[in-house]
């Protein structure tokens, strides 16, 4: 049965070229890029621990749950202390250790963990984290993790108090500081179909996989269940099934339309907008700063030749205007899209707040043509 599968996948190896070799001048994309293997996903791991060495910059004595850390771990080592005992610990912090798994990594790879201080230290420059061990969302030890710390900010304090920070020196990163102890399963290698999980959801991209998959195969071998999934007859055989999903990575589909983004930074006033994002007719007053866009229609009796009436044509007439309180109007001629109005308001000093609720409140009544995020 092993060898029909790859005699059946060889001999579909030359149409499948065939067929990637047309796709790229239709500017199609891979499979590989606009979806991915169910199960197939990072998995992630977070521990406890303590980072040790450092030069003063540690958690202070009120951090009670450092010292209680303390205590447990040297008494695994013989030490005793009397309940009284209250140490000081400047050179140690309490920190969050956390890690990412990626799928079918396996026992004795390793891991880049970053290291998080959960008390009020000041830096985390030039410590080492202890043996601490990461855990699963089912509480299963799946890592462990030890090392010295990288940090990117600093934190330098004068005699007279006088402090500068620059970046963030409570967050560090041990690069391969965690070693698996165990692969995390996905409990999907012994099903006889896989699920392919599109990144952007949309219905003419599942259909357009399961039609290149049907294609490529013969019969009914895919099927989409929804504008995100298409479900896939698969052997089960591993390699096999790992040369099957290499070829349907390869395959190349056109992707269906999107619509267009509009995403806002509430922190920085940054604005990022997709290709094609215009805006409807409407008019927003935010405090001294008012924008208009007006559309009209008119009718165009063009003459034809030889004293021949011309076709009729409806015309689209677009005006947009921003008004500031001093009187300035800036007007856009017809085919305005969004990020000129947006460029016209910052350019009159519009606040990041006052950019922001323009362009929720055009959302609000449907004018921008396409979806507003705000992060």
């Amino acid at each position: 049965m092993k060898s029909q599968i790859r005699f059946y996948l060889t001999s579909l190896a030359l149409p499948w070229c065939l067929l990637c070799f047309t796709s790229v001048v239709d500017a199609a994309r891979p499979i590989a890029e606009v979806a991915e293997v169910y199960g197939d996903r990072q998995n992630q791991l977070i521990g406890y621990g303590l980072v040790v060495g450092l030069d003063g910059s540690g958690d202070k004595s009120q951090v009670k749950f450092t010292q209680q850390s303390v205590v447990n771990m040297i008494k695994q080592f013989g030490v005793q202390l009397d309940d009284s005992t209250n140490p000081k610990l400047k050179n140690v912090a309490a920190v969050s250790v956390t890690a990412m798994v990626e799928p079918h990594q396996g026992a004795g790879q390793t891991l880049t963990v970053t290291v998080s201080s959960l008390g009020d230290a000041k830096s985390l420059r030039g410590g080492t984290l202890l043996l601490t061990p990461l855990r699963g969302i089912d509480g299963e030890v799946y890592a462990i993790a030890q090392g010295s710390l990288v940090v990117g900010g600093f934190n330098a304090t004068g005699e007279n108090g006088t402090s500068i920070t620059r970046n963030t020196p409570t967050v560090g990163r041990i690069p391969n500081g965690a070693t698996l102890e165990r692969e995390v399963s996905t409990g999907t290698d012994l099903e006889p179909t896989i699920r392919l999980q599109l990144k952007q959801p949309n219905y003419e991209t599942a259909l357009n996989v399961s039609k290149a998959i049907n294609k490529m195969f013969g019969g009914q071998v895919a099927k989409a269940l929804n504008k995100g999934q298409i479900q896939v007859s698969a052997p089960i055989d591993s390699e096999d099934r790992v040369m099957f999903v290499a070829m349907i990575q390869e395959l190349e589909v056109d992707e269906g339309r999107r619509l267009p983004k509009v995403v806002f930074n509430s922190r920085t006033g940054t604005v990022v907008i997709s290709q094609n994002v215009t805006v409807s007719e409407a008019a927003v007053s935010q405090g001294g700063i008012t924008v208009t866009i007006l559309e009209s229609q008119s009718v165009s009796q063009p003459g034809g030749a030889f004293n021949t009436a011309g076709e009729t044509a409806i015309i689209q007439n677009s005006q947009v205007s921003v008004d500031e309180e001093d009187g300035t109007t800036m007007v856009w001629p017809k085919g305005t899209n969004l990020q000129e109005i947006v460029d016209a308001i910052n350019n009159i000093g519009a606040t990041p707040e006052a950019l922001m609720q323009i362009l929720q409140a055009l959302d609000e009544i449907g004018a921008i043509n396409g979806d507003l995020v705000v992060i």
